[in-house]
């Protein structure tokens, strides 16, 4: 687009949704849009307070992201002022480093007309972010279930699921790194063969869209649950209110902190009143599942 200011829109996600450990990834109506327009120098300017302590020259991670896709491509980067508007909680598991990769590798590919296609822009994202469930489903939108081993991606995509949701939202951030650092490093092979077969079984449920399926995986992870989820207030009684209120099921968004609940459609407003009534610790936010990913508006 040269030298024509653009804006990019994405959205928020949330990944594994319980056993589909860093491969599913589900995108979620919160976004984060960046304005693009050229300038002499780089300049990050964020219009929300909570983003107000990130990096606002080449340190930030978009313009990181940015200069990475240029610099592989064999081009010079155009400095630019990127104006960041966001909805999407800043590291509460709700792929916020995940969107602002994700504008980046679609900012670069508009401001030097790279022409990449979708699986090349997702390849730049996974390659950064060093996993694939967030970015691919920001990038694509709707759910993705990729398999990443950093020499190969493979990914595919579904539709939105005519589903609800609600992001319960704690007051503290947590650091992916961080809760990694809870997870065993190996794991018994019979556990391992249980927890593949609720991820097989949940993905196989997820292209058929059988939500109440689907939920009953959701409740069965043992590849990162079981560890993390005591760092969480309420996780358990969250998860059972849930279910007697008729939700598909309960989890942990991402690596956390926060935690979301799959309901049926148009019942995510009454759900998040109801949790949050419940469970005051948590900021409730009604989400969908939104069918697009990370597009560019002139």
């Amino acid at each position: 687009m040269g030298s024509t200011p653009f804006t990019v829109t994405v959205p928020a996600t949330t990944a594994n949704l319980g056993p589909g450990f860093d491969s599913i990834g589900m995108a979620l109506s919160l976004y984060m849009t960046v304005t693009a327009e050229p300038a002499d120098r780089w300049t990050v300017v964020y219009e929300d307070e909570e983003m107000k302590g990130l990096p606002t020259d080449e340190d930030n991670l978009i313009v990181q992201t940015i200069g990475k896709v240029v610099r592989r491509a064999g081009r010079e980067t155009m400095p630019c002022t990127l104006r960041v508007k966001s909805d999407i909680p800043l590291g509460k598991g709700l792929g916020s480093s995940a969107a602002a990769i994700a504008a980046g590798v679609e900012i670069a590919d508009q401001l030097h007309d790279l022409k990449m296609n979708q699986k090349e822009k997702m390849w730049f994202g996974v390659g950064i972010e060093g996993h694939s469930d967030n970015v691919t489903a920001a990038i694509a939108g709707g759910v993705t279930i990729s398999f990443y081993d950093h020499t190969s991606l493979e990914v595919m995509k579904f539709d939105a699921p005519p589903i609800g949701g609600v992001v319960l939202v704690p007051p503290v951030e947590m650091k992916t790194d961080h809760s990694r650092g809870l997870l065993p490093h190996q794991l018994d092979h019979s556990k391992a063969t249980e927890g593949s077969a609720a991820s097989s079984l949940m993905a196989a449920a997820l292209a058929k869209g059988e939500w109440s399926l689907v939920g009953r995986m959701m409740d069965r992870d043992i590849f990162h649950e079981p560890y993390r989820k005591k760092m969480f207030p309420d996780f358990d009684a969250v998860r059972e209110v849930s279910h007697a209120h008729g939700a598909y099921g309960m989890t942990l968004s991402g690596a956390g902190p926060s935690l979301f609940v799959a309901v049926h459609a148009g019942r995510e407003e009454e759900a998040a009143r109801l949790l949050e009534e419940k469970f005051p610790y948590y900021r409730c936010i009604a989400v969908t599942p939104v069918a697009k990913g990370a597009a560019v508006e002139a």
